[in-house]
């Protein structure tokens, strides 16, 4: 890990010591982001020790991006800042996961804040990310559902192989959670319904991934990517999107399989797979989906970031040992009846066969989306989200949810 520091600090010092130039200082982008978030979860249980999480906080990101120096290499360079502040907490609610909390008195604090900053290296289409990472693969894709996103310090090269073909490799060597400002070590998701077990240390500093994305045609794509968690897991996931019009509208089917393995201290066994078909006309669209889990454990992946799964949802993630799951969901643009920008979602996913302590169990949920964006005046990019969600099982806890966020992005 001090060697890959020492790599990104040097890459760092190298670009803030370059000759500046007009494309650097020109082509820079920068915006903020504002996100206003309550969040409310009922455990249903009067009697539990803790019966509810409910918070209110209050979200700044501000992002720059500059240009590129001139010169087959260019340089540039990426900063996000990020801000929390506590509105609304108590000890006896925490837990939301939207506020960075103080581990000794279990209570919110006032609020928390981090600096990230990213080198970039570009050589012809390739370029070379160092520092901050904030990736979206199969194999690492980072939270972003809640007040500030989950991050990774590392490198992440990405290269273009031809115009149909883009190929990046990469390591992570330390993981910032959603509510938290420090960087720390990386384990996979473990217990419970998982049967996910770590002997030894139950975590590393080190995830490396590599991978390969190919545009077969304008409507169908394939993607291959690997990842490791060092001596925990290791893990094959391969991706294959088509679509093609269909009467009024377009049909879309995904394709996705995993196969995750112990790298040397884990029981992990898993293989994936999921098959997922929409159809698309007008404003509403309608989607089916079926997701089924193998072998002796749930499916592997990073401790805090989100699943590569078709059925993560609000709640759940439905990615239990030896779990089979269905979904059905409908999804309604109201752009065609006169109010662009109000969108509504309904969905229900419903898991079974699960395996829990040599017996087989359930679960369900069910989500309702709400969204508005203003689309012009001096309110434009102005959303209000509303998620609400049911989640029942007969082997944990029953949940009722609800999300307001309201959002507002502005360039600067």
């Amino acid at each position: 890990m001090k060697k890959t520091q020492t790599f990104m600090l040097t890459a760092l010092a190298a670009l803030m010591a370059a000759p500046a130039s007009a494309a650097f200082v020109d082509d820079a982008q920068s915006r903020i982001e504002l996100r206003n978030f309550y969040f409310n979860r009922d455990f249903r249980q009067s009697d539990a020790a803790q019966s509810k999480a409910d918070e209110w906080a209050q979200g700044v990101r501000a992002y720059w991006q500059s240009g590129y120096t001139e010169g087959r290499l260019g340089f540039g360079l990426d900063a996000i800042g990020l801000l929390g502040i506590k509105l609304d907490s108590s000890p006896d609610r925490t837990g939301t996961g939207i506020l960075k909390r103080d581990t000794s008195e279990n209570r919110a604090m006032d609020e928390y804040s981090e600096l990230g900053l990213t080198a970039r290296l570009k050589l012809d289409e390739h370029v070379l990310r160092l520092g901050t990472l904030i990736p979206t693969l199969p194999v690492a894709m980072h939270n972003d559902s809640r007040l500030l996103p989950q991050s990774f310090r590392g490198g992440w090269l990405q290269a273009q192989g031809s115009d149909s073909l883009q190929l990046e490799l990469g390591r992570f060597d330390a993981i910032n959670l959603r509510d938290s400002s420090n960087y720390q070590r990386m384990s996979p998701v473990q217990g419970g319904a998982r049967n996910v077990v770590v002997s030894g240390r139950p975590d590393s500093d080190a995830f490396d991934f590599a991978g390969a994305t190919w545009a077969i045609s304008d409507a169908t794509k394939l993607s291959y990517h690997y990842g490791e968690l060092q001596s925990i897991y290791r893990q094959h996931y391969l991706v294959f999107n088509h679509s093609q019009p269909l009467g009024n509208g377009t049909l879309a089917l995904n394709l996705r399989y995993a196969d995750s393995s112990d790298a040397g201290r884990s029981n992990i066994d898993n293989r994936m797979s999921s098959a997922t078909l929409s159809w698309q006309a007008g404003m509403h669209k309608f989607t089916s989906s079926y997701q089924q889990m193998e072998g002796h454990t749930g499916f592997a992946y990073l401790s805090g970031t989100d699943p590569f799964l078709t059925h993560l949802v609000q709640i759940n993630d439905f990615a239990n040992r030896d779990e089979r799951s269905w979904q059905l969901r409908h999804d309604l643009s109201f752009a065609n009846l006169g109010l662009p920008g109000l969108k509504l979602m309904n969905r229900y996913t419903h898991g079974s066969n699960i395996e829990v302590a040599n017996s087989r169990h359930n679960e369900w949920e069910r989500n309702s989306d709400v969204m508005y964006t203003v689309q012009s005046g001096p309110l434009q990019n102005l959303s209000l989200h509303w998620r609400n969600a049911t989640y029942r099982s007969t082997f944990g806890s029953d949940i009722d949810e609800n999300r307001v966020i309201i959002g507002y992005t502005f360039s600067l």
